[in-house]
């Protein structure tokens, strides 16, 4: 749990958590230190705009994917093969550059009597992404919510993303994506379920 619990607000620090002006302030700043005139007409409520879209941007902060994953459904008529939900489209930010992170999430289990709605799947892709985020702590913290929460016989989870910070500075290698996996219970003990997994999303 040490990697989802890792990116909520530690005891205390919401009470110091900066006021919507003190955040406006703040972009004002930036906006000098970029080379620009924050009072010229074009940029006077992109301060107030800015916070607005960060409130946005980073909800994931404000949401719980515990409380999520809370409900399960036991009617299951005996199913027990894999559920996979594919290509679910996410955004996020990296947490050293603060530039978007675009891509999709695949994400797999297999129940042991109990299964999930499947927009919970991709509700619990949408809050991991919308924190500052690296692809890999986010691929392992989206298997271990839905594997502590459900107690499946196995979880998958892959994210193919392009990050911006490769793309729009630095390197500027645009078009590249980054793959990441994480597996858990019998996709990690039995390379056949994650050969099945892999086939599974890639067959269309």
């Amino acid at each position: 749990m040490d990697a989802i619990v890792k990116n909520f607000p530690r005891t205390g620090q919401e009470s110091s958590r900066p006021s919507q002006q003190e955040a406006e302030d703040a972009v004002r700043v930036l906006l000098r230190w970029a080379g620009d005139d924050p009072s010229r007409e074009g940029l006077l409520d992109t301060p107030k705009r800015v916070a607005k879209a960060y409130q946005e941007l980073f909800a994931g902060y404000e949401q719980s994917p515990e409380d999520v994953l809370g409900r399960t459904f036991e009617e299951v008529a005996g199913y027990d093969d894999m559920v996979l939900v594919r290509d679910i489209p996410f955004f996020s930010h990296c947490e050293h550059h603060m530039v978007p992170i675009i891509g999709k999430a695949h994400v797999a289990y297999i129940p042991d009597g109990r299964v999930l709605g499947l927009s919970k799947i991709a509700r619990v892709v949408e809050i991991f992404g919308r924190r500052l985020q690296t692809q890999e702590t986010m691929t392992a913290q989206i298997a271990e919510a839905i594997d502590s929460s459900l107690g499946p016989r196995g979880v998958a989870v892959m994210i193919e993303a392009e990050h911006m910070c490769m793309a729009m500075r630095g390197i500027q290698k645009q078009g590249s994506t980054t793959l990441t996996t994480t597996f858990t219970g019998a996709f990690k003990t039995e390379p056949t379920e994650q050969v099945r997994f892999m086939t599974m999303i890639r067959s269309r």
